[in-house]
């Protein structure tokens, strides 16, 4: 049997190809402040206010101005502080709790303002599952779902199907590139159901990742970001994506490796292989065909977390609910689809979400590379 890896986007192609149809609480930080006390009758001498270590007055209970006969006057009240306003206190705020929550828990980011909030975590141990299902596969489920989409890709070549994440409420989602690659029309359809026609902002083909964006959508749950510098081999992780056009389809594993040198197609052409397989290298050697002269290698991390055609653009999830890869390609056993030993068998590969950050910026941009 021919061995056989390939990308996890899956082809439908038009008739007469011959294939068939696709499938702390923040604590205080303000000091003791010394009251300010009234300035002294004019019949006599100015003295400045004796102050003990708390803050108050040292001669009487009350710490004010003597007046004659050593009778004490009524301390006056400070005036009260006025409330900072505008965009430095809200800063202030915001540093005032990233202090003290990043103490002894990482904690996440999210822009306040504006369209293109991406919320993003300091650490891999950042939490958005909620606390009852901490630590399980359904809760990474329950919280990272919604994010998930399923996209379908029309071109010349037939439809391909693949996921994305959104990363926006407004509707900005990562896959990859060659998920979206030369498409004259793309679709895609949240956990909801809901359907949304989408455009392409931005694509990097070395990085075979791409940035396409819904119209008319708002509300969006989004996915968090994570740090994927923080893995290490045999962490446990969950994926989900759309193989074969299942939605919103949930698998598990653990971190396999890292740091895989992967080599895949850049050219659109050479990137729709047969049934669905995508030409990929690894280790020297090609599988399921000749990816051509024009090839991009990545630093990938390797999971078996069963990857299927569809998944390709998908989330790879820490068990804390942070998305910490973009899964992208997997091996197949066979090189025909339709064999009964085709599909996953425990080798994925997903690009590294510190990968989608550095290049989001330029993908934002428009870039076309």
């Amino acid at each position: 049997m021919t061995e056989s890896l390939r990308r996890s986007g899956e082809y439908e192609y038009p008739q007469g190809h011959g294939q068939q149809p696709a499938y702390p609480q923040a604590q205080h930080a303000s000091s003791p402040v010394n009251p300010e006390w009234p300035p002294p009758p004019a019949y006599q001498p100015a003295q400045p206010a004796a102050t003990d270590s708390t803050g108050h007055g040292g001669q009487g209970d009350g710490g004010g101005t003597a007046l004659p006969g050593g009778v004490p006057a009524e301390p006056t009240a400070p005036a009260p502080k006025k409330r900072a306003k505008g965009p430095l206190a809200l800063l202030a705020a915001v540093a005032i709790v990233a202090a003290a929550i990043g103490g002894g828990t990482a904690y996440g980011i999210q822009e306040l303002t504006g369209k293109n909030a991406v919320s993003t975590s300091s650490s891999t141990s950042t939490t958005v599952v909620p606390s009852s299902l901490k630590g399980t596969v359904a809760g990474v489920a329950k919280a990272v779902s919604p994010s998930i989409v399923e996209i379908s890709a029309t071109s010349n070549a037939g439809r391909s199907t693949g996921s994305g994440v959104i990363i926006t409420g407004n509707g900005e989602i990562i896959t990859n590139n060659h998920v979206i690659s030369g498409a004259s029309s793309i679709k895609a359809t949240t956990n909801d159901g809901k359907s949304y026609t989408a455009r392409v902002v931005g694509t990097d083909s070395k990085k075979d990742l791409a940035l396409i964006e819904l119209d008319n959508a708002s509300g969006l749950q989004t996915a968090t970001l994570g740090n994927s510098d923080g893995l290490q081999v045999g962490d446990q992780v969950v994926a989900i994506g759309s193989p074969e056009g299942l939605t919103g389809t949930v698998t598990s594993g653990i971190v396999s490796a890292l740091h895989r040198d992967v080599t895949v197609s850049t050219g659109e052409s050479q990137g729709q292989g047969r049934g669905g397989q995508w030409p990929f290298q690894f280790g020297g050697r090609q599988f399921n065909g000749d990816t051509g002269s024009s090839t991009t290698t990545y630093k990938a991390i390797q999971t078996d977390a069963s990857l299927n055609p569809g998944n390709s653009g998908g989330a790879l999830i820490d068990m804390n609910g942070n998305i910490i890869g973009i899964n992208s390609a997997m091996y197949s056993a066979a090189s025909d689809s339709t064999s009964s030993s085709a599909g996953s068998v425990g080798l994925g590969f997903a690009i590294p979400v510190n990968t989608v950050k550095s290049d989001l910026a330029k993908l934002r941009a428009g870039s076309q590379s």
